[in-house]
């Protein structure tokens, strides 16, 4: 795709919207079965249903004391005594394997909850008594389109996910950085940002959403990691919502350059990149993921092949999404797809073909 196409788009401002309210998936046996095999489905202390008993909440305010998505959940004192000692022992579970030496110096200094989005999460953060160091994570309504997409996140990125299920619960790790909508008016233009390599992160950070089918990446679903080195910085685009992995039907929303929250990064593309660098760095970005492929090819086609017999998607998207793919990749073979797994298959082998030929060790049959 290239970025010449946001042209006309920004000039004219036209809306590309996903879904309002996205369905949620519930996770079927083989997909469970999945989770299990490879550490990611235990038996956890808490629940989503035990966090839904809170009395009242007060909107959470930030450090400016503007108001914001969160409110602080508050319960009577028995229940709280029941989630403090099971959200330690949840974090011990997800950050130490569940070694709980070292719980007596931890404190559950907050619940928020978020009625905003699909998976209306609470986030629960955790301080250490010492020192008031903090983090977070996350515990949601498990989603199996969620689930596919932080799975292949793992897989194809070049970032890990550390996250676990418990029957109808998903517990997410925080992943750290600048929101993006955050950088893009505050630091976009300060005069330490090196805009060439972040218009290069963005051009690569396009093109791994679009290959995987990652959908909503507008500016306040990623984050800015930024990397102090030898004479300047370095920049990371991570994805920290998945709800939109393969459900919507238009192409140009698996593409975060067509999102008007995202344009500010788009004119720093087509103001400091011309098209070969461009074609390089789509070129670079294809070849790391073929790697990744190659490497986890065994993982990545039980995963596909689950997927291609769940149902993830509304069948009318499906007829849209692979009628655009066909026309955009002039193949045809997008027309056979069936479901959101076929699609996805599909789109990886139409665009990674390539980069795979020329990794000696992936067999060119199989998946």
């Amino acid at each position: 795709m290239s970025f010449a196409d946001n042209a006309n788009n920004t000039l004219t401002k036209q809306p590309n919207k996903p879904s309002r309210k996205k369905f949620l998936y519930p996770i079927r046996e083989p997909l469970r079965n999945y989770l299990k095999q490879h550490a990611r489905e235990t038996r956890l202390p808490v629940v989503y249903e035990d966090l839904m008993r809170f009395t009242y909440s007060v909107t959470l305010k930030d450090k400016n004391g503007q108001p914001t998505l969160w409110e602080t959940t508050l319960y009577d004192m028995k229940e709280l005594d029941f989630l403090r000692e099971g959200l330690l022992k949840m974090y011990a579970i997800l950050k130490t394997e569940g070694d709980l030496s070292f719980i007596n110096h931890l404190e559950v200094a907050r619940i928020d909850y978020c009625s905003f989005g699909n998976s209306n999460p609470f986030r629960i953060r955790i301080v250490n008594k010492f020192n008031d160091n903090y983090d977070h994570y996350y515990i949601k309504i498990a989603d199996a389109s969620r689930i596919y997409g932080l799975e292949l996140e793992h897989i194809l990125s070049p970032n890990r996910m550390t996250f676990l299920t418990s029957g109808n619960t998903l517990v997410e790790e925080h992943i750290p950085g600048i929101p993006g909508d955050l950088f893009i008016d505050r630091m976009l233009n300060d005069a330490t940002t090196n805009k060439i390599r972040l218009a290069k992160e963005f051009v690569k950070f396009n093109e791994r959403c679009f290959i995987r089918l990652l959908g909503d990446m507008r500016s306040y679903n990623f984050v800015m990691n930024i990397t102090p080195d030898i004479e300047d910085y370095q920049y990371r685009i991570r994805a920290i919502d998945f709800d939109q992995q393969c459900y919507e039907g238009r192409k140009n929303l698996y593409l975060p350059q067509f999102f008007k929250e995202n344009y500010p990064l788009v004119e720093l593309v087509l103001n400091h990149l011309n098209k070969d660098s461009i074609q390089q760095y789509q070129t670079e970005e294809r070849t790391m993921m073929a790697f990744r492929l190659s490497s986890a090819r065994y993982r990545i086609k039980q995963l596909i092949d689950i997927m291609r017999c769940d149902a993830i998607m509304p069948e009318e998207k499906i007829a849209q999404l692979k009628t655009d793919l066909a026309i955009y990749h002039h193949n045809d073979v997008f027309l056979k797809c069936k479901t959101a797994g076929d699609i996805v298959r599909a789109n990886l082998k139409q665009v990674l073909r390539k980069n795979l030929r020329l990794i000696s060790r992936v067999p060119r049959q199989g998946w």
